[in-house]
């Protein structure tokens, strides 16, 4: 994932949409014009258009797999605030008004490149000595194999707009899978916390800071340092 430099006040490319309103003025807006131009609405859009005669389906793929990666790079390089869509369409190589042409506007377009699935494991059949050491094995595996998870945590870090989809989806991916195992159904929000403390803590630092002592450790080694302290937060009774 790319990191470049952010965006500075004397630069074309300033950022020119705040996430409250979802909407954009300068170079932004004249890209919400463009699509506007090309017959698509500038509101908020929870999906895009459907492909036209003019735009058979595998190029319409073809760009919006450009431009959500593209997003991505810079929701995660500069937060939501400071990325702009005409930045974003230069790093996809296409014109702004396409990034609106898809997605409506820079909410809409966050919302598609924050699609997270976690694909949070069933607990329940696992045996109860096992399931701390499961969970951290598969956060592990997902972490490395995804990159819109660490995009998604920089971002999370530092704006509010990414700190609401990081709950989101503790919320409705995570949350239900813990309290399945928890003894305590109505501590399993609390112990949820705890667990994510540990996950996302050891998450930030391997794979967000890249702290040196973090990144040399093995796999096997992660799981046997965090395994026993989930393993609490899930199944023992008190403190």
């Amino acid at each position: 994932m790319r990191h470049d430099r952010p965006p500075t006040a004397a630069e074309p490319d300033a950022p020119a949409e705040s996430a409250a309103r979802g909407t954009g003025s300068g170079s932004d807006a004249e890209a919400a014009a463009g699509a506007r131009s090309d017959g698509a609405s500038g509101a908020p859009s929870a999906g895009a258009r459907p492909a036209g005669p003019a735009d058979p389906p595998r190029r319409s793929a073809a760009t919006r797999a450009a431009i959500l990666a593209a997003a991505r790079d810079r929701f995660a390089a500069d937060g939501y605030e400071r990325a702009t869509i005409r930045a974003i369409a230069r790093e996809a190589g296409i014109d702004p008004s396409m990034v609106m042409r898809y997605y409506g506007n820079k909410a809409g377009l966050f919302a598609a490149a924050s699609e997270i699935e976690v694909h949070a494991p069933d607990l329940s059949h696992v045996p109860r000595e096992e399931v701390g050491a499961r969970l951290v094995r598969h956060f592990l595996e997902r972490w490395e194999g995804d990159e819109v998870l660490t995009g998604m945590l920089r971002v999370g870090a530092t704006n509010e707009a990414g700190a609401e989809r990081m709950r989101g989806v503790f919320a409705e991916q995570i949350r239900p899978v813990l309290t399945a195992v928890c003894p305590v159904p109505e501590e399993a929000p609390k112990r949820a916390a705890l667990i994510a403390s540990q996950i996302l803590g050891m998450a930030l630092c391997r794979y967000v800071l890249h702290l040196p002592p973090a990144v040399a450790l093995s796999h096997d080694e992660v799981i046997a340092w965090l395994a026993p302290t989930i393993q609490r937060y899930l199944t023992a009774e008190q403190p």
